[in-house]
């Protein structure tokens, strides 16, 4: 099992998609809820009205996981289970979400995408502090030496005799690539298993603001886009399952289910992106979830670029294949926010600040 991806999976699944538009009509109006429902022994209704938008980190931990049905405290009565039970409770934020992400050895060396990845959120705005509720899971004991070393919360994912080695960077698409992304599938289930939301987040995505403002409370599921159609409940949006947010729910875990069950239906060799991006309406009507698809310009990355840095969450080295091509250019474009950052608030407000490219995969 493994849960880094070596290669983005979008370039491929753009070039056989038929659904290209990039047009954004920015309505998010569908995603703003009004949510009523009751307290108190004597029944005294109480309408509270929530903003989609609002920061997951405010929200009262009885309102985050109210009507979700949430699984009760992580218990766990296995025992390779309390460790990870363990480390996600220390991780987690309020409302028992946490920000994970994965490593192996190649992108764990200095200078390569675990430093960048981190660098971002303390160079971010009000994204410093996330680093508190990050877990970073590694794949081979190398990795979490070195996340030892950086980070506060780090956990081994140990693999069983004789599994494939994932330390070293696998090819997009190979036999040892799927294996890793399946077994990617079925961890995040674990996550929701034991009890915890979490935000999933490839390594290669760059923080500069908080992307939770942008999850509805409603939404069981968001998933960035490669190519964002401007509706976020419509199932014609492109996924990229290396930004997610689940919200552990029974539900959520069928939907997890059903999903790798669907790979059955599949020619062998189709990765799990594919799938979701093919059966996503199926899967969220028969398991009963609400799925948002995330503006790509607050969450976006090199397949549908945002060029308006006021706005920019999130930006994800995706529609790029090879680490040495996704470092050279997440290298730019951290150097091109902190040029961004340093620039007077009037020259901000004005705008015209770019990422710069042509690089190697940003165009």
């Amino acid at each position: 099992m493994a849960l880094f991806s070596a290669d983005d999976e979008s370039h491929y699944q753009i070039r056989n998609s038929k659904n290209m538009t990039s047009k954004v009509r920015g309505d998010t109006s569908k995603l703003l809820p009004v949510t009523s429902f009751f307290l108190g022994a004597a029944l005294t209704a109480a309408v509270v009205f929530l903003n989609a938008t609002t920061d997951a980190n405010w929200r009262p931990p009885a309102l985050a996981s109210w009507g979700n049905g949430a699984q009760p405290a992580p218990k766990p009565k296995a025992k390779p289970y309390a460790k990870l039970a363990e480390v996600l409770k220390n991780a987690s934020m309020e409302d028992g979400t946490v920000i994970m992400t994965s490593i192996n050895r190649a992108y764990a060396a200095p200078g390569s995408l675990l430093d960048l990845f981190l660098e971002s959120f303390r160079l971010g705005e009000g994204t410093a502090h996330l680093l508190d509720h990050v877990l970073i899971v590694a794949v081979d004991p190398g990795a979490l030496r070195r996340c030892r070393s950086v980070h506060r919360h780090c956990y081994l994912l140990r693999r069983s005799p004789g599994a494939v080695d994932y330390s070293d960077e696998k090819h997009f698409m190979s036999k040892d690539y799927l294996d890793m992304m399946w077994g990617r599938n079925r961890f995040q289930q674990t996550i929701l298993e034991l009890g915890f939301n979490f935000l999933f987040t490839d390594i290669d995505i760059m923080w500069f603001r908080n992307p939770l403002r942008h999850i509805a409370i409603t939404s069981d599921v968001a998933i960035a886009s490669d190519v964002f159609n401007g509706d976020p409940e419509s199932m014609g949006n492109l996924p990229n399952g290396g930004f997610l947010y689940v919200r552990a729910a029974n539900r959520t875990v069928e939907f997890y289910r059903r999903w790798r069950r669907a790979r059955r239906r599949f020619p062998e060799g189709t990765n799990e992106q594919e799938i979701l991006g093919r059966a996503q309406g199926e899967l969220s009507r028969s398991a009963g979830v609400r799925m948002q698809f995330l503006d790509t310009a607050h969450c976006g990355g090199f397949c549908q670029l945002s060029g308006d840095m006021g706005r920019v969450c999130t930006l994800h080295a995706n529609c790029c294949t090879g680490l040495a091509n996704k470092v050279h250019d997440l290298r730019n474009v951290l150097r091109d926010w902190r040029n961004y950052t340093a620039a007077p608030p009037e020259d901000r407000r004005r705008g015209g600040f770019r990422w710069t490219k042509p690089g190697r995969c940003i165009h």
